[in-house]
Parts: structure tokens; sequence; C-alpha cells
């Protein structure tokens, strides 16, 4: 059972925290109420293999009162642009502070969105011409299907149709690559994983297209927008900087798992769920029970991955290698100190932005939920423990 105390202690501004090697938290002092966050910057980050032992990690509540916020991608002037699942609005955070953290401003409300299970307004990327052409592209739920579209001057512009829609699997993830295509993670959409292994099918892949919706040069199949296959639930992409591709696979029945996508690699759901013996399949870089991750944002900063946990009610922290093998044991961050966990991105100055699910039914909202937070280490990136 949640500690209603320990998810009192936690709603802090400003806080700063001690990691030691088990990355165990002591509860951070009262809310600095009425005082805007001082953002700490990233300082150099260390050599490879450097471990310093305890260090000193800095946490910060950036906004409070949201509802279920579900992506979070940044502008060219360093605020973000934040999803809320439910409600359907784009919200702008930042970069101006108030009393209460960073400013948060409605750009929009889409009407075309659905909300309903976990489907409704998910994912978002931002352009990479955007101080050009203003545009934002979402991925979002209609009655009917899950979309992309784009977002520009307040008008909504579908460029991809057809994904399937489902009361719980319906993937979202949304993120342009380092090649400059966006990349689409999609759920499979149906009890029996039907959709994962069917080429013809958008059902459990992740897609790789235009910014047209068509598909992208160099995919694995001529004409196909499919980049990988074999998924249930993908719901987080982050590349690292030598441009490897990393993504979770939530709610499966038995592990929730974290894989490195390569170009045409099958993940191998529904015959696989976690390791399988098969060689045709890709077995997940780590997987964990379900029950102890449902793993949703991933991200990715210098030699170390991140990913966030809805049922598990932790960020767990991975040192990776260069061919994505996790060294040592993964480590456990804010574990039921702020609920369900799901957003994740890496922001520019090396930070970690992630956000809390706890408005949605499956959790148990603290007063100022849902909230968005910065974490940000002293001794190197974000990522550094």
């Amino acid at each position: 059972m949640r500690s209603r105390r320990g998810r009192a202690a936690v709603a802090t501004v400003g806080a700063v925290l001690v990691l030691t090697t088990g990355c165990s938290f002591g509860p951070p002092g009262p809310d600095q109420a009425g005082s805007p966050p001082n953002l700490a910057r990233p300082s150099a980050a260390p050599t490879a293999g450097e471990d310093s032992g305890d260090r000193e990690a800095a946490l910060t509540v950036l906004a409070k009162n949201l509802e279920v916020p579900w992506g979070i991608a940044f502008l060219p002037d360093g605020s973000a642009v934040v999803t809320e699942r439910d409600t359907a609005r784009v919200l702008k955070i930042g970069p101006e502070s108030d009393a209460d953290g960073l400013k948060v401003t409605e750009l929009d409300r889409l009407d075309e969105a659905r909300p309903s299970g976990d489907g409704g307004l998910l994912g978002i990327a931002v352009s990479p011409a955007f101080e050009k052409d203003q545009t934002l592209y979402v991925y979002y739920s209609t009655d009917r299907d899950n979309r992309v579209g784009k977002l520009t001057g307040g008008k909504l512009t579908p460029i991809l149709t057809g994904i399937p829609r489902s009361a719980e699997q319906n993937g979202g993830a949304l993120a342009f690559g380092p090649d400059g295509f966006l990349y689409v993670g999609t759920g499979d959409g149906t009890p029996t994983g039907a959709q994962a292994q069917n080429p013809k099918s958008l059902g459990g892949k992740i897609l790789r297209i235009t910014t047209a919706g068509k598909p992208a040069t160099g995919n694995p199949v001529k004409n196909s927008v499919v980049w990988s296959s074999g998924h249930r639930n993908v719901q987080g992409l982050a590349w690292d900087p030598s441009g490897k591709l990393y993504a979770t696979d939530n709610t499966q029945p038995k592990t929730s798992e974290l894989n490195v996508i390569r170009k045409g690699g099958n993940y191998g759901w529904p015959k696989a769920d976690g390791d399988s013996t098969d060689a045709k399949f890709a077995n997940p870089m780590v997987s964990w029970p379900s029950a102890q991750s449902g793993c949703g944002g991933v991200a990715a900063v210098e030699s170390l991955v991140a990913t966030t946990c809805l049922t598990g009610e932790k960020l767990y922290l991975l040192s990776v290698t260069g061919n994505g093998t996790v060294l040592g044991t993964p480590q456990e961050l804010l574990t039921e100190e702020f609920g369900r966990l799901r957003g994740l991105v890496a922001a520019p100055d090396g930070s970690l932005w992630l956000s809390t699910s706890n408005q949605e039914d499956a959790g148990e909202p603290a007063p100022d939920d849902d909230r968005l937070i910065r974490l940000v280490f002293s001794d190197g990136g974000a990522g550094r423990s």
C-alpha cells in the first residue's frame, strides 16, 4: 500500500536529494510555496566508467494540477509542449515562471480526439523546422482508429490514419529521429495480438514516415511505413548520442520490455512475452514483471537510459554499452514517491523531465497531481546516478 505521507513529502519545488549506489531517497523538505523554480543546469559529464559514490540531484516540480499529461516535447525557445490524454489539451509549459512554477498556457484543445480507456491525445513531436512552419505533430484517438496529425495555426490535418484503436493497447509514442523522419509507436489493439505479426496492419509496430505521412526512404520494405514489428503497446521512443533507438513495450501480460530497435526487427509479440528461444525474434534489452513496471516513457542521456513505470511507480536507470548491453543491475529511483510515472524525455540542457499519471482510474492522486518534474544530477548529465 502506498504511503500517503511519502507522497506528500515529495511534492516539492527545488528539492536537493542525495543518491547512493542503491538510489534511495530521503524525503525532501516542505514545499517552497510562492518561490518559482531556480533551474539548475547539468555540469560537465564524468569520464567513462567514473563512479563517485554518493551524488546530489536536484528535483524540481515544474508544474502542478495537470490532468494525465502524456507526451512531452520541446520548442526552440526552451519551453515544453505537453499533451493531456483525457482533456485533449495541448499545453505550453514555460519558459516564464510564476508563483506555482513554470507558467502553463493552453495552446489548443483538439475536438477530434476521443478519449476513453488509454486512448485520447497521446504523443507529441515538434517539427524540426518549427521556427519556419510553426507545426506540431500529434498522435490521437478517434472513435474508429488512432491517427497522426499535424497541427498548424490551430488546424489539425491527419497525415496517417487506420492505426488500430482499442480500450488499452493504443501505443502513442511519437518522435523525430536523428534522420529527420517521424517515428510512431503503435499498439496491437487486439486481445490476441492479431495485428503485431501482420505486415499489412499498422498495429503493434514502430512506423517511420515523412512529415506528409508517407513511407520514409530506406524502410525495410519499399512503400511500407513499418520499421519494426512484433510489439504490443509502444509508448516511448528515444535515441542515444550514437543514434541507437530505444523503445518501451507496455502492458504485456507477463513483462514490460525495454528494447533496442533495429531496422526490420521482429520483437515477438504475441508469440514471445519477454525473452524467446526463437532466433527470428529480437529479445528485449531488459524486461521486468509487469506488476513491478508497466514502463511508459524512455530517455537516453550519454551512456545511460531511463524509463518511467506506471504500475511499478518508479524510474529505472540503466548504464548501457555501445551495443546496447546493460551494465550491472538497473537502479530504481523515486519508488512510490510520486505514484504512477508515465512521460519521460531528455531536455535540451541534459536534464530529465517526467510526468505523473495519477489522475486516471488506476491512480491515487495527491493534492497537486498530476505533476511535471525535472531531475538533474550535479556530476553530469541528468541520467548520471
